[in-house]
């Protein structure tokens, strides 16, 4: 059984997400790898730093905040 992506509220340091497009509140998300051409063509993707995205519900626009 696959994973299905959940769409729901969310924040980031306390503040209510909105998509700056349409203005929903609901998202779903997933995370990025930040790749860069030194550690891909060394095959070091995997060294990459990360993003989390969150992806609207409604439109489809995708808010990326780095991992720290």
């Amino acid at each position: 059984m696959a994973n299905t992506p959940v769409s729901k509220q969310r924040s980031i340091k306390g503040n209510k997400l909105n998509c700056t497009v349409c203005k929903n509140d609901t998202f779903w998300e997933r995370e990025t790898l930040m790749n860069t051409k030194a550690l891909t063509f060394f095959k070091l993707d995997w060294l990459n730093k990360k993003a989390q995205n969150y992806i609207c519900d409604n439109c489809g626009h995708v808010l990326w905040f780095m991992h720290k």
